[in-house]
């Protein structure tokens, strides 16, 4: 079974462009949300593998969602992808319990590595 994935991003393109990389290296993509209450009530509903995480999102900083779904599902492995490459902010990222940071923009093979790194 591949593992499932939900996206959280508020651009409709980035999820698009996510959920294509994704998919054709086999991952599940359960559902998308634009926003911290939407990726919450996912979820609840999906209780995913792996959750790709936006910063900068209309209603919640990005940081304090990780720390909110790890909270719920501390099982669950979070990759942020975010364009605040800032190191502090990446580090963190990680400190708060992400597994993995994505810079946007990013290349496909960027992306894949960043998922790869999960199972290893």
């Amino acid at each position: 079974m591949s593992a499932t994935v939900v996206i959280v991003d508020d651009a409709v393109f980035m999820r698009n462009i996510l959920r294509a990389i994704i998919k054709d290296k086999g991952y599940t993509v359960v559902a998308e949300a634009a926003s911290g209450i939407e990726a919450m009530r996912t979820l609840h509903d999906h209780n995913p593998d792996i959750v790709i995480l936006d910063i900068i999102l209309p209603d919640v900083n990005g940081l304090d969602l990780l720390d909110s779904i790890l909270k719920v599902r501390p099982q669950t492995k979070v990759v942020i992808c975010s364009s605040i490459g800032q190191e502090q902010i990446i580090k963190k990222a990680l400190d708060h319990g992400a597994k993995a940071f994505i810079q946007k923009p990013f290349t496909p093979e960027k992306v894949l590595a960043a998922l790869g790194s999960l199972e290893a």
